[in-house]
C-alpha cells in the first residue's frame, strides 16, 4: 500500500511510509499504513463514543435530527476525503485528523468551551484544539506501556489548529509555519461543515424564516442553482436540497482555488508545503467574503438566539458549579482523575475530567454534587 501511495498520490502529498513516527516506537503493522492505523485508534478510543453526547450547536437531546459532536466529526471527514482525493493527497491521513479534531472539546459546545476557559482564566486557559492533543498524547488510556494513543507525527500536527508555527521533531530542523495538505484540508473541511450543517439544524428547529436565509449569499446562490435545477421542490426537500448545494459549491471552490495554489507555489514535496508563508488550501476572495457574511449571519440569528443561548447558559451555570465543587473536594473525582493531581495539578485535572464529560453526564455530576454539599 505505501508503494501504491508512491504511485498514486501527488508529490507533494504526505506518503506513509514518509511519516516522521511516534514518540513511542512500536512495530510496524502488517497490513495497514501508519495513517489507518491512526484512524482506527480514533475510532476506538472513548473519547471518541462520548462525542455521540456532547452538543455541536443545540443541547443534545433535543432533537432526534440534530447533529452531535460525533455526526459532525463524521461529516467533517466525509468532505476531508473528497477534497484530499480530488487534490491528489492522503486521504487516510485527512480522515485521521478530522476525525480525532473534536475529541477533547468540552460538553455544551462552544458555550461549555467559553465556560471551562472562564474557570481555567488564572489556570493556564482552554481550548478544546489543544486539549484534543492532551486527549491522544496523555489521556486516553489505551495501552500499557505508553499513554495516550501513541498517534503519528503527522495526526498531532494536524490538531495543532490555529498554531503560529510548529516544532520540527527532526533536530536542527527548527520552526515552519504551515502543517500538511491533509491538515490544512481536515481545518476548512470542518469550517465548510458547521456553516452547512448549523443552517440545516437552525431550520429543522425552526429558529430560522426563508426571508432572513436570503439575506446570505451563500444561501442565495444555492437556492438559485436549486430552483433552476427543481423548480417544483417545496419545504422540507428544498432546504435540504440547498444544503446539499451549499456544500458542493464549497467544496468544488476549495478544490478549483487550492489546485491552483499549489501550482503556483511549485511545491513537490510534503515538506516544501511545511515550508510556504501560508495556507495553500483556501477558499476564492469571493467564497472567503461571503462565508465571512455567513459566519456573523450564524452568530447573530443562531447561536445567540435565545432558543439556543438561554438554554446553553443554564448548562454552563452548571458546569461551573461542578468545576467549583471539584476544586473544593477533589474526591469527588474519579480515581483515575484523582491519580493525576500530582503531575498535572488539581485544576487541570479537573478541567480535564469536565472536558471528556457527556452533556448527560455533567448534569448527573451537578445533582450529584448538589446533593453531596446540601447532605448533613
Amino acid at each position: 500500500m505505501e508503494a501504491d501511495e508512491r504511485k498514486i498520490l501527488a508529490p507533494f502529498a504526505q506518503k506513509s511510509g514518509d511519516s516522521r513516527g511516534r514518540k513511542y516506537p512500536e512495530p510496524r503493522h502488517a497490513y495497514r499504513t501508519e495513517f489507518q492505523r491512526d484512524r482506527a485508534r480514533v475510532i476506538h478510543a472513548r473519547a471518541f463514543r462520548r462525542l455521540e453526547y456532547k452538543t455541536q450547536v443545540f443541547l443534545n437531546g433535543t432533537g432526534d435530527h440534530l447533529r452531535t459532536r460525533l455526526t459532525h466529526s463524521i461529516e467533517v471527514a466525509s468532505i476531508s476525503r473528497t477534497i484530499a482525493r480530488a487534490l491528489g493527497v492522503n486521504e487516510d491521513l485527512a480522515e485521521a485528523i478530522a476525525l480525532a479534531h473534536d475529541l477533547g472539546h468540552s460538553p455544551f459546545g462552544h458555550s461549555g468551551e467559553e465556560m471551562l476557559a472562564e474557570c481555567m482564566r488564572e489556570h493556564g486557559g482552554f481550548d478544546h484544539n489543544k486539549q484534543s492533543q492532551r486527549v491522544v498524547e496523555l489521556l486516553e488510556a489505551a495501552y500499557p506501556t505508553f499513554p495516550g494513543l501513541n498517534l503519528t507525527f503527522e495526526v498531532r500536527e494536524g490538531l495543532r489548529k490555529h498554531d503560529e508555527t510548529y516544532d520540527s521533531p527532526v533536530a536542527g530542523e527548527g520552526k515552519y509555519k504551515c502543517p500538511s495538505l491533509e491538515a490544512q484540508i481536515a481545518d476548512l473541511a470542518d469550517e465548510i461543515t458547521y456553516y452547512s450543517h448549523d443552517l440545516d439544524d437552525a431550520v429543522d428547529f425552526e429558529i430560522l424564516a426563508a426571508r432572513q436565509l436570503e439575506e446570505t449569499a451563500v444561501w442565495r446562490w444555492s437556492h438559485e442553482s436549486v430552483s433552476a435545477r427543481y423548480p417544483d421542490v417545496r419545504e422540507p426537500e428544498l432546504h435540504k436540497l440547498i444544503i446539499g448545494a451549499i456544500i458542493d459549491a464549497q467544496v468544488r471552490d476549495v478544490v478549483t482555488t487550492s489546485a491552483d495554489a499549489i501550482a503556483a507555489a511549485g511545491v513537490q514535496s510534503a515538506d516544501d508545503v511545511r515550508r510556504q508563508p501560508g495556507a495553500l488550501i483556501r477558499y476564492s476572495d469571493e467564497r472567503s467574503e461571503a462565508n465571512q457574511e455567513l459566519r456573523r449571519f450564524l452568530y447573530k440569528n443562531v447561536y445567540y438566539h435565545p432558543r439556543v443561548a438561554e438554554v446553553n447558559r443554564r448548562a454552563c451555570e452548571m458546569l461551573r458549579a461542578v468545576f467549583e465543587a471539584y476544586v473544593r473536594a477533589p474526591d469527588l473525582l474519579g480515581e483515575g482523575a484523582t491519580r493525576r493531581i500530582e503531575s498535572e495539578g488539581l485544576h487541570r485535572t479537573v478541567c480535564d475530567y469536565i472536558a471528556g464529560m457527556t452533556d448527560r453526564y455533567l448534569l448527573e455530576e451537578h445533582k450529584r454534587v448538589q446533593d453531596n454539599e446540601v447532605s448533613p
